[in-house]
């Protein structure tokens, strides 16, 4: 089985989930497979990945708010506040979700269900660069 490795870099708006299926899509055309899987890793430790409804924001801000409300900034627990009240949260937010997601690819395209789609998820309060490794794997 072979391997293609491409890097998308962006910025990501503070507190956000943006998406970028339509970069691993790209990516998986350079490829050249037709069947395989594709691992997409975020490179960081203050945001995610999510593979979530992409038809209605609103889904999305439910989503974004609950977890904001599971862990909110300014806890007096945290310690680790060095880059400010959203550092530790932003931590925990990340260790909660997901860095990684494998989404298999059949006939040259992905198996996301209809109404999915690959988002960022930022959890720092402002803009950041953002790095994600896609590691096909196919033929």
């Amino acid at each position: 089985m072979a391997v293609f490795t491409k890097e998308i870099r962006f910025s990501a708006p503070g507190k956000s989930t943006e998406e970028f299926t339509s970069e691993i899509i790209s990516g998986l055309r350079e490829s050249g497979f037709r069947e395989g899987s594709v691992s997409v890793f975020c490179c960081h430790t203050s945001c995610s990945l999510v593979i979530m409804e992409n038809a209605d924001p609103s889904a999305r801000r439910d989503l974004e708010r609950f977890i904001e409300r599971l862990v909110p900034e300014n806890n007096p627990d945290f310690t680790h506040t060095y880059e400010g009240p959203d550092d530790m949260p932003s931590h925990i937010k990340m260790a909660l979700t997901r860095t990684v997601e494998v989404i298999p690819f059949v006939e040259g395209r992905l198996c996301l269900g209809t109404w999915q789609g690959v988002f960022l998820w930022e959890h720092r309060a402002r803009s950041h660069s953002r790095r994600i490794v896609l590691s096909f794997q196919g033929e």
